[in-house]
């Protein structure tokens, strides 16, 4: 039987191109980006020349309105930023509220009555500590020895006696204390500042406790007794002095040859035997 063949078509993918004509097609291509990308810049610079003035100052307009808002927000920015300070004496606070706060202490303004004595203050939480001295409420502890008190600052400044932090340091002989109030007395020992006068005979005191102390020579009083022999002193320090005649305590020691005294104005005295000073006590008013 006699061999035939059949001649069939090959089938070529769906996108396939001869070279030839890949190659012509790339190169039309290339030039026809070569003529838009000269032709670009003018058709851009005639659009810009056609463009009507009106819409022009629109657009410069509203791209002076966006520059005047970024202005007017920094300057809004920069004044939400300023420190709020008090002008009397440029001390500086952490936000608007706190200075208003802190200005009530120069106008004296007291908006805060007790409903129970009538005593006014500056702050609200000044008011509700007042208010604890009335009710007896005391609900800070000290986790140590459970001392209460009746404001937080009270107990943060007992801890110290635990921890013997003393934070506050004076800036002229380094000594230091635990509260400001102490380092604030303490300071008028350097500045002979006398705030407290006695009515009676104009005498100054640094503090208002020594001024207290001796208004009682003028009256005579005594409020602080001896619950062992009924002694009665116008100081609780004398006080505190006077019960370790009974106790035999003696916290006060000497760093030299460890003799110990019941009293500091003893070791004082005593001190001096070491120095060679000449020794001077004075007798205290009972």
């Amino acid at each position: 039987m006699a061999a035939f063949y059949v001649c069939v078509p090959a089938v070529l993918p769906q996108h396939y191109v001869p070279e030839e004509e890949d190659l012509c097609y790339h190169q039309r291509n290339s030039r026809v980006e070569q003529a838009e990308q000269q032709e670009s810049p003018l058709i851009e610079e005639q659009q810009e020349e056609s463009e009507p003035p009106q819409i022009k100052e629109e657009q410069e307009g509203f791209s002076i309105s966006q520059d005047e808002e970024q202005l007017d927000l920094k300057q809004e920015t920069d004044t939400l930023m300023e420190i709020p300070t008090c002008e009397e004496n440029e001390n500086s606070f952490t936000c608007i509220s706190n200075l208003k706060r802190h200005m009530t202490t120069h106008t004296g303004e007291k908006p805060f009555p007790c409903d129970v004595c009538g005593t006014g203050f500056s702050q609200m939480s000044s008011l509700n500590a007042h208010i604890r001295t009335h009710t007896g409420e005391r609900p800070f502890s000290c986790k140590i020895c459970d001392t209460s008190f009746s404001i937080k600052s009270s107990l943060k400044r007992h801890i110290r006696t635990h921890t013997g932090e003393k934070p506050f340091s004076c800036k002229v002989c380094d000594t230091s204390f635990s509260c400001v109030s102490n380092l604030k007395t303490h300071m008028r020992t350097h500045t002979g500042d006398k705030p407290f006068s006695c009515k009676v005979c104009g005498t100054g005191f640094s503090q208002m406790s020594s001024l207290n102390a001796h208004i009682r020579t003028h009256t005579g009083e005594r409020p602080f007794s001896c619950k062992i022999c009924d002694t009665s002193f116008s100081q609780k320090s004398i006080l505190d002095s006077h019960m370790r005649t009974h106790t035999g305590d003696r916290p006060f020691s000497c760093k030299v040859c460890k003799k110990s005294f019941s009293q500091k104005s003893s070791l004082n005295a005593h001190r001096r035997t070491h120095t060679g000073e000449r020794v001077y006590i004075r007798r205290r008013k009972y």
